[in-house]
């Protein structure tokens, strides 16, 4: 039950729940609604406040660390237990400081699994032996750590990729490879699973679910694999499947149905175990050329549409994701692919969709010398710029966690100095429900500590400070956000009136509590 029952003043603080404040006075005895006339007749409304775009109230801001061929964790396999946990604390102690507020880590890199699974063995990445058990079960731990920071945990599966080889006898006895052997297509060298088999989309499904029944992440993330990219002189022999299921389609409208169909059974089952779990895709940069489409962008490069069937569009227009995370990893003034064009097409796209949009960065390029943008440090700071221009760009997420520890050319330095100086809540998916948790109560101060107690249903609390103005602006930006905290607790750096609000899981805020800190 919500209660909005003022708080007595103390004489070293002063503590009132916003929705029933009333002056303690005068006034006293008079009912809330009484007093808020009195007060409303007595001064004038103040005026609103307008939104300072450089502190948007919410934005979503990421960081992929990716298992596979340990390229951000484990460093290297074969790490003891402890030595994998200290590795992790690194970098969500690095997203932390930045003032990051979601991870996204690599649980199934190829039909293999960084957790205890009954479907899947355990993923060479952790011990470098295929299926051998680490020990421990490192997903619990993944996600406790990222929650106790105040960051979402995306759980990021690639669906199609079944081995980074292709010889199945390699792989581990109760591989699903090796079961269902007619479930595989080998190409380029690798072994992949077949979209085109129910089958198949019916095991992703349930590796997919199977983790969100068990384990408290917070979204399903998909990255750019479907189809494999082109490899010279391969070919996808994916015959069989197409004479058994195609229906009189062309081979191109059938492979793009077939993961239209394994995205949209991903995205009712997910929610169907739990309403609140978000589900995501990350695709290739280019829908489609211009050139191709007269509703593809003005770009020259690869088509996701046509190479690897992944029709990000139709998706969007389904509403079979809840939000799309375009990797565009090319800069400004790219002859081919240009970073804004590009932009500005995937906001359009989904403009009035109800699907969130986020801009993939190529923090792992920074630095590099095969283009001359990249050699700039500020050339990623420009594109969170560039996106906070237009209204449908929500958040950005970095390529990857390495280069996060690394800060090549000290370029996310730079995105935190003009971009992410204050921390920021998520932006609000309303289809995935939620409720903003009760008001803080008995917030009090004690010389510098803060504290209130746990609000039922909050996952972590917002603090602001009000300026010595006293306009509070909470509402409208994060100008004044000067923390998001998981403990009902907060340490104040200077005196002065603070807010603190409780949060859901999805970032559904209440009202806020006011406490007056008198001396630090």
């Amino acid at each position: 039950m919500r209660t909005g029952r003022p708080l007595l003043a103390a004489t070293s603080f002063a503590v009132v729940a916003m929705a029933a404040a009333y002056v303690f006075g005068p006034g006293a005895g008079q009912s809330p609604a009484e007093s808020r006339k009195k007060q409303a007749a007595a001064a004038p409304a103040a005026a609103p406040c307008q939104a300072d775009a450089r502190y948007p109230k919410r934005e979503l801001r990421g960081v992929w660390i990716a298992t596979t061929t340990n390229i951000d964790w484990p460093s290297k396999s074969g790490l003891s237990p402890a030595r994998q946990r200290a590795e992790y604390v690194k970098i969500m102690d690095a997203a932390a400081r930045r003032n990051l507020n979601a991870v996204f880590v690599q649980v199934r890199p190829a039909s293999d699994a960084l957790y205890k699974s009954s479907l899947e063995p355990w993923s060479q990445y952790l011990t470098g032996t295929a299926g051998k058990d680490p020990g421990w079960d490192p997903l619990p731990f993944l996600i406790d750590e990222a929650h106790k920071r105040g960051m979402e945990f995306h759980a990021w599966f690639n669906p199609y990729r079944a081995a980074y080889d292709d010889k199945p006898a390699r792989l581990p006895s109760n591989h699903p490879a090796r079961r269902h052997p007619d479930w595989t297509v080998t190409y380029g060298g690798r072994l992949y699973y077949n979209p085109g088999l129910p089958a198949v989309r019916d095991h992703v499904t349930k590796v997919i679910t199977d983790v969100v029944d068990r384990y408290d992440v917070d979204a399903v993330h998909f990255d750019d694999y479907f189809y494999p990219y082109p490899v010279a002189g391969a070919k996808f022999d994916d015959r069989a499947a197409f004479e058994k299921y195609g229906k009189g389609k062309k081979l191109a409208v059938w492979r793009r149905d077939n993961v239209n169909t394994l995205v949209a059974q991903v995205n009712e089952a997910v929610h169907a175990a739990k309403p609140y779990v978000k589900f995501g895709i990350s695709p290739f940069g280019i829908w489609r050329n211009k050139s191709n489409d007269p509703a593809g962008s003005a770009t020259a490069g690869m088509s996701a549409y046509d190479t690897i069937y992944a029709d990000a569009r139709a998706w969007i227009r389904s509403g079979t994701v809840d939000y799309v995370l375009p990797q565009l990893y090319w800069p400004r003034g790219h002859k081919l692919a240009d970073y804004t064009t590009l932009a500005r097409w995937w906001g359009d796209v989904v403009e009035d969709s109800g699907v969130q949009l986020y801009i993939g960065q190529a923090l792992y390029r920074v630095g590099s010398k095969d283009e001359r943008a990249w050699t700039k440090a500020g050339e990623l700071a420009s594109h969170v710029a560039l996106n906070r221009e237009r209204g449908q760009v929500q958040g950005d997420v970095y390529f990857s966690a390495k280069q996060l520890l690394s800060n090549p050319l000290g370029a996310m330095d730079r995105i935190v100095k003009e971009h992410y100086s204050r921390p920021a809540l998520l932006p609000l998916m309303k289809d995935r429900g939620g409720a903003a948790p009760d008001v803080p109560a008995r917030a009090r101060a004690a010389g510098s500590a803060v504290t209130w107690k746990p609000s039922a249903g909050a996952r972590a609390y917002a603090v602001y400070r009000v300026p010595e103005s006293g306009k509070d602006c909470h509402t409208t930006d994060a100008r004044n956000l000067v923390a998001v905290v998981t403990s009902p607790s907060f340490t104040a750096r200077s005196a002065g009136t603070y807010l603190v609000t409780s949060l859901d899981r999805l970032h559904n805020e209440s009202r806020p509590a006011r406490v007056k800190v008198e001396d630090v």
